[in-house]
């Protein structure tokens, strides 16, 4: 297992997906600084960017999980993905706004 947070492969991950660490922390919601912070070893990555770290960079959430060193958790299942929350988040927002029109013409 890696020992500290391993920046040159997470860097070679962005250049092969066309991606950058602005993209990155963009994209997992954290800031350019703590995203910095990560890169330097000073900060851990939470489960759930871990996650979103996998799904990004095409990689296992194990794998990143090793390349950014050995206290960094690995999720206990399978992140889902960002288009299947949007989907499903889409979905019940449909079924509230159909019961507020239903309440509305009863009401």
């Amino acid at each position: 297992m890696a020992l500290f947070f391993d920046a040159a492969w997470f860097d070679r991950r962005l250049a092969e997906r066309g991606m950058s660490r602005a993209v990155l922390a963009a994209a997992s919601g954290l800031s350019e600084a703590d995203l910095m912070l990560v890169f330097k070893d000073q900060r851990e990555l939470s489960a759930a960017e871990v996650a979103l770290f996998a799904e990004l960079l095409g990689a296992s959430p194990a794998e990143i999980a090793y390349w950014a060193g050995v206290s960094t958790p690995v999720p206990a299942t399978p992140a889902e993905s960002v288009e299947t929350r949007l989907a499903r988040v889409e979905a019940r927002l449909e079924r509230l706004e159909a019961l507020l029109t239903r309440r509305g013409r009863d009401g």
